[in-house]
């Protein structure tokens, strides 16, 4: 497997689920990897394996980062993939994650030793998550796609049969590398309001993990980020009413997503809902970059309160 060291014997898993999500161009509002790591954190995942930075990185274009220890000492925190290994709270199978940052280089390399060591583990379908920006409101339910390239999964588990064409990120050619090996994969993203994709998005976030918990079929411990989710719906809500020029914005953006209001995901599924990917297709009248500042802004405020 290169650029892929073990930390610990090879385990002995049963049934297991490969969930991968990558922080960078499949990471908008940081929703794959902050629900990806909810998720690992909850279930006290172990360390497996780690992929080497050296091998996959351009460090001047993903910088490592600098900090001080608790004697002044300085350590260096280089980008890091790392593998997880958790029991299912279903208790019938076990959970491989794969959390880190897109890399730079050797795109090929580094997914065949993903998926050779997703073999040696027996892994029985892997799961990407991924989240784009797209021109939805916030008051709308977050939009998700679920699909797959293989015609008996996407029978049994009621997905779509993915049919994009065009840039892809690292999760599509870790796809492409399953693929070639038979390993079912499932892709999972989320629509982020662009407006809001410059900072964590906890919507979406909860979006992709209620999925992988109805995928894995257990009941994933999620209440607080369900908790913080509704909190900063709040929180952005309190924001927009607060500005005519946003209230205006996010008003256009509701009238072009569609009259109805935001419902449970249960009563409106929104599995097969069509996420555009040209941003020139998102309306002009407000600035993004200028709505995603001054957000940060109101919520570092708040916090600081």
């Amino acid at each position: 497997m290169e650029g892929v060291t073990l930390l610990d014997d090879l385990p002995t898993l049963r049934r297991p689920v490969l969930i991968a999500a990558f922080e960078g161009w499949n990471d908008a509002g940081e929703s794959a990897s902050l629900a990806l790591d909810v998720i690992r954190s909850s279930l006290d995942a172990d360390p497996l394996a780690v992929i080497d930075a050296e091998e996959f990185f351009d460090f001047q274009a993903v910088r490592p980062m600098v900090r001080l220890d608790g004697h002044g000492g300085r350590i260096i925190d280089w980008p890091e993939n790392r593998f997880w290994t958790a029991t299912s709270p279903a208790g019938d199978r076990d959970l491989v994650f794969l959390d880190g940052v897109e890399p730079n280089l050797r795109w090929r390399t580094f997914t065949d030793g993903i998926v050779e060591l997703a073999e040696r583990l027996g892994v029985e379908l892997l799961v990407t998550l991924g989240a784009l920006q797209v021109d939805v409101p916030h008051t709308r339910a977050v939009p998700l796609t679920v699909s797959t390239q293989t015609p008996e999964l996407a029978e049994r588990l009621d997905l779509s049969i993915g049919s994009y064409e065009g840039p892809t990120g690292i999760t599509g050619v870790l796809h492409a590398a399953a693929s070639a090996v038979a390993m079912p994969a499932v892709s999972v993203w989320a629509g982020v309001p662009h407006y809001l994709a410059s900072s964590a998005y906890l919507p979406g976030a909860l979006a992709l993990a209620e999925r992988v918990s109805t995928l894995v079929g257990a009941e994933l411990p999620l209440g607080d980020l369900a908790r913080d989710a509704a909190r900063q719906a709040d929180d952005i809500a309190e924001l927009v009413a607060s500005d005519e020029d946003l209230t205006d914005y996010v008003g256009e953006l509701e009238d072009r997503f569609g009259p109805n209001p935001l419902r449970d995901l249960a009563d409106s599924p929104p599995d097969r809902a069509s996420l555009p990917r040209d941003p020139d297709d998102l309306p002009e009248a407000v600035d993004g970059d200028a709505i995603a500042d001054e957000l940060e802004r109101f919520l570092r405020d708040r916090k600081d309160r």
